[in-house]
């Protein structure tokens, strides 16, 4: 039985670096895709991962294949096609932070199906996890979601999402009835505080944790960026604040954090204690560029813990 069976869109990375005394902008080529980086966060912090999707026969495809393997994400759920390309992305940086250029129409993953969905990969997994993203690529996309949540829960296996609104994928009525529909499915909710703000028209995080609560989740983690984030559930809410690093690059921290959070969901922790180890490792993500290539393995997640003020660690 695997720990943790993540779906959605991987896409080919590429994060500009600061640029030379010549002044040319250089970009390095990395990995992305919310839910793979997800997954690639939680087998760095010890569970088993398998993930679904479909990539293009390739050179993007094939790159995914070969990092999966080398990071010990099950890649059998893994469909490969020549009738569409794996997706590609930019990560450009100002005074006002990043940004991310997306070409991924018509790619392999939009045009996934409910009649794809492994359904005995899913039956067998510990846990499912999906994001907003996975969702709004495309309808089918968004229907093989809800295909495999219907399948997990069937098996009472446990559902997790993140809401990750792209508003370029699709306009927000649409997106909030959509991943509302799927956070009342869901054991583990993660919207993100700007999300939250278009999604529900909230902005208190209070009003944010009740809104999700009432929705079903067992547990909300409402991640805030450099404000950290709040871990509740219907008994108790606790803030958890940032771990202070000289950040270089945010992209993908919210995704280290929800891998990591569910690593040690699955491993036995509590939510505020998986909620801790999770912002230490977001916040170590984020002192490297890209999205994958800095998200710390455990031992550097401990040692940061270990080292953190009184009540924190």
């Amino acid at each position: 039985m695997v720990d943790l069976l993540c779906m959605g869109e991987p896409m080919l990375e590429f994060s500009q670096l600061p640029a030379g005394a010549d002044g040319r902008v250089l970009y390095l080529e990395g990995h992305g895709g919310d839910t793979s980086n997800a997954a690639i966060a939680a087998a760095r912090q010890g569970a088993s991962v398998s993930y679904i999707t479909a990539v293009g026969r390739d050179m993007a495809g094939e790159s995914f294949l070969r990092l999966w393997v080398r990071e010990g994400v099950d890649t059998s759920t893994v469909i490969q096609t020549d009738t569409a390309q794996t997706g590609v992305y930019f990560i450009t940086h100002s005074e006002t932070g990043h940004a991310f250029h997306h070409y991924r129409t018509g790619s392999a993953a939009s045009r996934y199906t409910a009649a794809d969905v492994p359904e005995a990969a899913l039956r067998a997994a510990r846990m499912f996890y999906a994001s907003g993203v996975s969702q709004g690529i495309s309808t089918s996309a968004a229907d093989a979601v809800f295909r495999a949540i219907d399948v997990v829960k069937s098996a009472d296996g446990a559902v997790a999402y993140d809401t990750n609104y792209r508003p370029k994928l699709w306009p927000a009525a649409r997106a909030a009835a959509t991943m509302h529909a799927a956070m009342a499915m869901v054991d583990i909710a993660f919207p993100g505080m700007e999300d939250a703000a278009v999604l529900t028209g909230l902005t208190d995080p209070q009003a944010i944790l009740d809104f999700y609560l009432r929705l079903g989740p067992k547990v909300v983690a409402l991640k805030m960026g450099a404000d950290g984030a709040w871990v509740a559930t219907p008994e108790a809410r606790t803030h958890i604040p940032a771990f202070p690093v000289d950040a270089v690059d945010a992209s993908g921290a919210g995704d280290a954090f929800c891998g990591a959070f569910l690593a040690r969901t699955l491993a036995g922790d509590a939510p505020v204690q998986a909620g801790r180890y999770a912002g230490v490792a977001a916040a170590l993500k984020c002192t490297g560029y890209g999205c994958v290539a800095p998200i710390p393995r455990a031992d550097a997640v401990r040692t940061a813990l270990a080292g953190w003020h009184a009540g924190i660690a």
